[in-house]
């Protein structure tokens, strides 16, 4: 358990995204925040909230997600209060999702710090991520600083964005970042790992309320404006209202592009936590149970002769056989079944978008 003061804590779970690369169980109306994608008995994103109920507060923390989803995050968060379930009118990236909460706190708690985090990664080991988010909270109570946790990389995965570090630490396990590089080739991110001062992004955000929203002011000055022009009605009856004005207003931007990538106050914290973003059907691969010939199995009547290394998702009532597949990705929902490649997964968002251009959105 961490012993940090939780009072003035605060998390916001980002729950917006679709989710398309782990279709066909991730779907628009039911991505994969919403899903058991490693047949473990819980949804991914009922794995974060109770992740974080173990250091700060239930009533401290926000799940932001479009509404679309509000029911089906009240439907699977119970515990959570409702007015903690914050919506979205329209898609627009992750930095106006991180305005809209800051915004929003202010009006609550002007001294709160704030962790940001998807809705839908995987941490194994949560006492060590406790101990790293309690640093990290520690580090900004005393510098105005905006800390993201990097993942100490075990291969050069092209999926991820990595994150340079200065050689020397700021603070204990604390390093000033010096470069942010979006999904790199193969020979790309076989130098960074070799070169060791390259760390994966986790996407996880720890700061001061006042100073990401004096980031916000500085480097997304016309997003911060628009949201200050309202302030005022965040957290009353007008605030649906005013969203509807505000959001087609700000630039559909990533928090790394508008801010993190521009600032000069940027540190990362090197951490080991089990971490995967379970981006595509080979993550989920990688951190599910497999039989002696490598498959990872979620369904209860699967049966896998001579196959090996294949993941397969299936419901629990219907009989799957599999035979003669090597590194295959299996997918049988009620209306839509995939048999495709591990190393074509990237493919599956074009495989969507084709679809939706031959048979339309019934699918998706």
């Amino acid at each position: 358990m961490v012993n940090n003061d939780t009072k003035h804590t605060y998390v916001a779970i980002m729950a917006g995204g679709i989710g398309s690369r782990f279709w066909p169980i991730s779907r628009v109306n039911h991505p994969k925040q919403f899903l058991d994608i490693l047949g473990t008995g819980k949804t991914l994103i009922q794995q974060t909230l109770e992740r974080f109920t173990k250091f700060v507060p239930i009533e401290n923390i926000f799940v932001v997600t479009a509404r679309d989803y509000v029911d089906i995050t009240r439907e699977q968060l119970p515990h959570l209060p409702e007015s903690n379930i914050i919506a979205e009118p329209y898609r627009k990236n992750t930095a106006p999702c991180i305005a809209y909460i800051s915004f929003r706190l202010q009006q609550l708690d002007a001294n709160a710090k704030l962790i940001v985090a998807p809705a839908d990664h995987l941490i194994l080991d949560e006492e060590k991520f406790m101990q790293v988010c309690a640093g990290a909270l520690e580090f900004v109570e005393e510098k105005n600083a905006l800390v993201t946790l990097g993942i100490k990389p075990t291969y050069p995965n092209t999926g991820y964005g990595y994150i340079q570090h200065e050689d020397a630490a700021v603070a204990t396990d604390v390093y000033r970042v010096k470069t942010f590089t979006e999904k790199p080739n193969r020979e790309l991110a076989e130098t960074f790992i070799q070169s060791g001062d390259f760390l994966w992004n986790a996407g996880i955000f720890v700061w001061k309320l006042s100073t990401i929203l004096a980031a916000f002011q500085r480097h997304l000055p016309e997003m911060y404006e628009v949201f200050a022009a309202d302030e005022d009605k965040f957290n009353t009856s007008e605030e649906a209202a005013v969203l509807e004005n505000i959001y087609p207003q700000c630039t559909s931007i990533s928090i790394d592009f508008g801010i993190m990538e521009k600032a000069d106050n940027v540190f990362v914290i090197p951490a080991s936590f089990g971490w995967s973003d379970l981006g595509t059907w080979n993550s989920a691969w990688e951190n599910m149970e497999k039989d002696y010939l490598g498959n990872a199995v979620a369904g209860k009547k699967v049966m896998v002769v001579d196959a090996t290394r294949c993941v397969v998702h299936t419901s629990n009532e219907k009989l799957v056989v599999l035979q003669g597949l090597d590194d295959f990705i299996v997918v049988d929902t009620k209306d839509v079944l995939l048999i495709c490649q591990k190393e074509k997964e990237q493919e599956i968002k074009e495989y969507t978008a084709e679809v939706k251009r031959n048979i339309g959105d019934k699918f998706l």
